[in-house]
């Protein structure tokens, strides 16, 4: 993985924790890739059987095809580079390219 890609993460987990983002509980972390086709995208996806929570494919407007991968998992630097270390290395024979990773959380109100 990339410095670019270490220092987008280090930035997203300080937004993450300045957002009163819980370190100390698992998430589902997503874990994003776009394929010139369906089928590379369907490969790609099983590659991950058994490591996720969510795998789902979907076909973009320009005929690009969307994984979102989603795994159960501590939202940390080292854990989260690991993984999409992992995912591009699976990704990228299919012809896929990594987008990035996200976490859905709650925003706490006042």
């Amino acid at each position: 993985m990339s410095s670019q890609h270490d220092d987008i993460s280090s930035n997203v987990l300080r937004q993450m924790k300045a957002g009163g983002f819980d370190f100390t509980q698992i998430h589902p972390i997503e874990f994003y890739a776009v394929f010139p086709d369906e089928a590379a995208a369907r490969r790609a996806a099983g590659e991950f059987r058994g490591e996720s929570l969510n795998a789902q494919v979907t076909e973009l407007d320009d005929g690009a095809w969307h994984l979102e991968l989603s795994k159960i998992m501590f939202a940390t630097h080292g854990g989260i580079g690991d993984f999409e270390e992992a995912f591009e290395q699976v990704v990228t024979p299919y012809g896929g390219e990594v987008e990035g990773w996200g976490v859905k959380h709650e925003r706490l109100t006042a």
